[in-house]
This record gives structure tokens, sequence and C-alpha cells, in this order.
């Protein structure tokens, strides 16, 4: 069992022994937690997705990357490419840290494509000999044969006046022909903030200040900050740090969320917008990243975990993965997320019900497994109680139920298997009003994503329930309709 001093977490992956990286492989191959179809490390920790875009005929991700161990260490970027967004391609270490500039690790950012090559913009994490954090906006540059090279100092070398040295996530993007950066940074009075800055070249930078919102005093630290324009208006996407729960709002240890309004103001800075909205409201969810594809969807991709929460994969050596693609379209100021359509290449053996249940709680024969989509419709319900049951055995259960009375959607992992984040609460819910409700159910080895009435709301979460657990049961405490359609993915 390593002992994880700042020592062994800052160390680079060729200073472990080879009897170190062997005992961590075995460990990694022989967890029962492996995902079948998300993206997870092979080795270590795996967090916030970085760089994602379409470069060279494929979609290109990557991720950020501790390889030695299932804890937040000095991180690389680690990079899989994709075709279809669905089968992933590994190519190993995108971003290695280790230069000046990035003694301490490669911390997130993003990617645009430019002349032909791929620019990835990131924040390059130092510390001194008291440990006091310097940190630097940094670029790579990759080429058509996925070689990357750093240029040869920071793009943003100092601090704004004005913040402390949180200051980090750089997120590119073009407006009129010219390039942008939104970056996460504290200020001194230790609140949460966007700063810009423009570029002609992507090299040279003017800083124009901060990104001017209603939102004073909402949390320590906004990380991750993303800006898009969907149907002529703009949204920001951000993970603030250090917001209080307020009733089923703001239930886990950090949130991500999005405020949508008129296009930000890349003259003065303002950004005119509405409310606050968490973008996911399941457990485990965190740091998206965005991109715009050739066909002019916008996609989203984000981290299936959380800062400074223990994980039971931690005991086998590895930790997180990452969500399944979504499209992300903008309906009355909300965003809307949907599994994108690719994901049914993963579809086989199909099987379907229409049932009618009325007190009580039934399974069905076809209706069970470890990794699968599921999608039912529930309708001619008036009030009570309702809902599905997953990854069912004797003692273990993933409940998704629908309170009619008070307009609930709730999933409650109590009985999910291993238990992790018990301070955290052990279910989440969401205000829903429907006569129909839709439900599109992804189920991986470890991990449940609910998507709620065509993505109006999306629970995404960990679980870690045994093998045996593969049962699906429906349930009613008065009367409703049951349509179903369940597709084994790579089930074994």
């Amino acid at each position: 069992m390593i002992e994880w001093s700042r020592e062994k977490r800052y160390r680079k992956i060729e200073e472990a022994k080879k009897e170190e990286i062997f005992e961590l492989n075995k460990k990694v191959k022989e967890c029962p937690f492996r995902q079948m179809y998300h993206i997870q490390p092979p080795t270590g920790l795996l967090n916030d997705p970085n760089g994602f875009s379409f470069y060279n005929g494929k979609y290109q991700l990557f991720y950020q990357w501790f390889p030695l161990g299932p804890v937040h260490g000095l991180k690389y970027w680690y990079h899989t490419s994709s075709t279809d967004l669905v089968n992933w391609e590994n190519h190993g270490i995108g971003i290695e840290p280790g230069d000046w500039f990035d003694s301490h690790g490669a911390f997130s950012g993003s990617g645009i494509v430019d002349n032909d090559k791929l620019y990835l913009f990131y924040t390059g994490n130092t510390r001194d000999e008291n440990w006091n954090r310097v940190p630097y906006q940094c670029l790579a540059i990759m080429d058509k044969e996925n070689n990357i090279v750093k240029h040869k100092e920071p793009i943003i070398s100092t601090i704004p006046e004005g913040y402390t040295d949180h200051f980090r996530d750089p997120k590119v993007f073009k407006v009129n022909g010219e390039f942008y950066l939104v970056v996460g940074i504290q200020n001194n009075e230790f609140k949460g903030r966007i700063v810009y800055y423009k570029s002609k070249d992507l090299i040279n930078w003017e800083y124009r200040g901060e990104v001017k919102t209603s939102l004073d005093n909402f949390g320590f630290m906004w990380e991750c900050p993303d800006y898009l324009e969907l149907d002529n208006k703009g949204v920001i996407i951000f993970s603030p740090q250090g917001l209080d729960k307020e009733g089923d709002k703001y239930a886990n240890i950090y949130q991500s969320g999005y405020i949508v309004g008129e296009k930000l103001d890349l003259n003065t800075g303002e950004f005119n917008h509405g409310e606050f909205v968490e973008l996911d409201n399941g457990f485990d969810f965190y740091a998206p990243q965005t991109t715009e594809d050739p066909d002019g969807r916008r996609i989203l991709i984000g981290w299936m975990g959380l800062p400074e929460i223990d994980y039971p994969t931690d005991k086998n050596g590895w930790a997180h993965c990452l969500t399944l693609p979504r499209e992300l379209k903008l309906n009355k100021d909300r965003l809307i997320q949907t599994p994108i359509k690719e994901l049914e290449k993963l579809r086989s053996n199909h099987r379907s019900l229409n049932e009618k249940i009325e007190a009580t709680e039934k399974s069905f024969d076809e209706f069970h497994g470890e990794q699968y989509e599921l999608n039912c419709e529930i309708k001619d319900f008036e009030s009570g109680k309702l809902g599905l049951k997953l990854r069912v055995s004797e003692n273990e259960e993933t409940v998704i139920s629908y309170d009619i009375d008070n307009n609930k959607l709730t999933i409650d992992r109590s009985k999910s298997g291993e238990e992790f984040a018990l301070e955290w609460g052990t279910t989440r819910s969401v205000d829903i009003t429907c006569k129909t409700l839709k439900l599109r159910i992804f189920v991986d080895t470890s991990s449940i994503e609910v998507f709620i009435n065509d993505g109006e709301k999306v629970l995404t979460s960990r679980i870690f329930p045994s093998k045996e657990s593969r049962g699906i049961k429906f349930f009613a405490t008065k009367k409703c309709s049951i349509s179903a359609d369940i597709w084994s993915i790579n089930e074994k």
C-alpha cells in the first residue's frame, strides 16, 4: 500500500519502479468495477476532459491523468481519439509535465484548430520551494501525426491584478475572426470569477478584463469555464466551488452548471443572463467541456466523478471515468442534453415490453443485465409513486422513483452496492411535471446515466454493485402503463 506523500504524488511515470507498475496494472485488471463502454484511465486517476475538438477527421479528446494511483498528483494529459464518439483509440500521453512552466502538472484546458494544426491551451502548475503556487497559461501544438510540441514559454505568464493564484482552465473560442480565452479565477475577496483575453494569432494575448455577471457571491472559485453560442444567445458553463445546499440544489461537494443570456459583449465583458442552472442533478458530474463538430452539433463530455471524494475503485489502483457524449440544444433558456445518436451503434439483443401494473412490483424475464441501454415510457398515472429498480439482487438495488403528487423524481443509491461519500447523502431529486415520464438510461458496470423527458434533466451517478446484481423491476403504488425497450451493450 503506497502512502501518498507529496514526493510520491509528484513523481513522473518513469520514476516508478517496474515492480510498482506491474502490481498497479494487475490490481486495475482484476477490479470488478471496470467499465465496459465508458472512457476510463488505464491506471491511476482520470479527471477533467480537456482539448475536446474535431481535427484531422477525428474527435480529439484528452483528459487529466495521474498514472501512478487514484490520487491527484502530477497531472498529464492523456490522449484518445475517435471517428464516431463511440469507439476510442488510445494514444497515450499527450502533454507531459516537467518544464519550468508546468513542473508540477499540466492542468486543464482546451483546443482549437488553426492553420491545419490543433492548438492546445492548458494551465501549467508550478510550486516554489515553499509550495506556493505559480500558475501559467500555456500552449502546445499538435500536427496530423499526433506529434505535440509545447510552446517555448507561457502565452500568459502573469496573474491579473486583483486576483489570487487560483487561475486556471483556459477555454479558447473564435468570434468574427478573432480568438478569445476565458479562464477561471478567484479574486482577492476569495470569490469565483472568469476573466478573458483576446488574440489574433493564438500566441500573443491581450487581457480584456473580467466577464461581468450578476453572480457576485457565488462560490470561492469558478473552474472550467466554457463560452458558447446557441440560437443567437450566449451560454457560459462553469463549475463553481463553495455553494451551500439549497433544498435539492447544490447537493454535491462542488457543482457544474450554466447561465444563459444575451451574447457576451466581447468589448466590455458584459454578460446579461438568467439564473444559474445545474447541468446534471446526479451524484457524480463535474468539469464538463464542449466542442462544436463538423455537423454543427454542440457536444458535451464531463468528468463522472468529483474532487475530494474517495471512491471504491481506489483500492484497485484507479479512479473515475468520463460521461457519454451529449448533444446540447437550447429550449427557452434551458439546455437540453440528449445522448448522441451514434451511441445506438452499441446496441445489441433488443427486447421490449408493454405492460400495465397496479399496486405491485414486477420483473420481466428478458429485462436484466450489467451493461445496457433501457428506454421506457410510463403513462396513465394519476397519483402515488412509480418507477424502476436497476442492478437488483437480494440485497442491492438502485431506485429511480417518481412522486407524482409532489412532482419529484429521485434516484436512491443507498443500496447500490459498496458505499462511499455518505456524508453527501444517498439520494438526489429533481422537480418534474409530466403526464408521460420518459427515461433513457445507460447502465455500465459501475455507473448509471439517466436522461429524463428527452434530456430535460439528467442524473449521472457512480454505483458499485456486485456482478450478481442484474435484475430490473418496475413498480407502482397505484397504476400505470409501461412500454420499454432494452438493448445489451457489449454484454459478456
